[in-house]
């Protein structure tokens, strides 16, 4: 954080926010990483981590510290969403096991992964925070690249995961317990398309506009098809009008670029419907709802604070567009 700190103090115009991204507290099927990162943890939360109980204490600390920097997102990517609930001391046990050392097993990995998202997701509705879930992608496919080069360097794929129980599943769990976050679902399969962009309508509570969002085309979908594929399912399925538009969760500046790309692609769509004749053709109505889509709602949705236009660690911009449906 200390790059964010020098940043707020420095002067400039532009705001850059952090995104709270906890995505190593549930790999307790790595042992040797996994304790490498909490050793870490305790460093920055200034926390003894002794068992699980400290473990929380430590995750919620470092999400107070991250909010009183002015982040107000969280990420996690994940292959699916985990379900499998547990109780308290059955992810204690889990946790005490990794600490020794011992991998967690595929049922026991994925017990604990659904308690940890349980937590985060309390954490984030507690604070008013979006949570972002970015689901389906297959990483680290080329171990040999993998050994030479580390992860993340280009040798990933889509996956071909079941996504839709298991992400009902968790919804409804916080929903159940009125602790559902604000949260933006993003898919890098677009065979999950329609099953995404009609799980969104099952959790909209009315107390936030387009409460849960299916985000736009990321990853592999992050060019002109697959975000028409998003726009379309999202027209035809839910309420295009609500979207908070495109996302650019790259570190590099020259990625922002794609923001207007996305402009175009929204703008050329809805201008082929008005040829069409199968929207109206009246400027009162389709411009409001493009500067929504491409700014106002994200605005009002990420609700971030004090500065209008400011610019996160995970490349959210306030602002995106919006279609069919007003």
């Amino acid at each position: 954080m200390k790059h964010h700190e020098a940043l707020a103090t420095s002067g400039i115009a532009t705001r850059v926010r952090p995104a709270y991204r906890p995505d190593k507290a549930l790999t307790v099927n790595q042992p040797a990483a996994f304790n490498d990162w909490i050793n870490r943890l305790a460093a920055a939360s200034n926390t003894d981590i002794r068992n699980f109980s400290t473990f929380l204490d430590a995750l919620r600390s470092r999400h107070e510290f991250f909010h009183a920097h002015g982040c107000r997102l969280s990420d996690h990517g994940l292959n699916h969403c985990f379900a499998d609930f547990c109780a308290d001391n059955v992810a204690a046990a889990i946790f005490a096991k990794a600490r020794r050392g011992q991998a967690a097993a595929p049922e026991a990995h994925a017990q604990f992964a659904a308690f940890m998202m349980l937590f985060f997701g309390r954490l984030d509705a507690e604070k008013g925070w979006v949570k972002q879930l970015h689901l389906g992608a297959l990483r680290s496919n080329n171990t040999r690249s993998l050994t030479r080069l580390g992860p993340d360097m280009g040798f990933d794929s889509i996956g071909d995961f079941p996504q839709t129980e298991a992400l009902g599943r968790y919804l409804d769990r916080l929903d159940q317990e009125n602790a559902l976050p604000k949260t933006i679902i993003y898919n890098n399969n677009p065979k999950d398309n329609y099953a995404f962009a009609t799980m969104i309508g099952n959790f909209q509570d009315g107390t936030t506009p387009g409460k849960i969002q299916w985000g736009s085309g990321w990853w592999f979908l992050d060019q002109k098809e697959g975000m028409e594929w998003q726009l379309n399912a999202l027209s035809n399925l839910g309420l295009l009008s609500r979207f908070v538009g495109m996302v650019t969760d790259s570190r590099s500046f020259m990625s922002y670029p794609r923001h207007e790309y996305f402009r175009r692609v929204l703008c050329n769509l809805l201008g082929r419907d008005l040829e069409n004749g199968e929207i109206p053709d009246d400027d009162s109505l389709i411009g409001p709802m493009i500067r929504n889509i491409c700014y106002t709602n994200a605005e009002r949705y990420v609700n971030l604070p004090g500065d209008v236009g400011a610019l996160n660690a995970d490349g959210l911009m306030p602002g995106k567009a919006t279609r069919r449906g007003k």
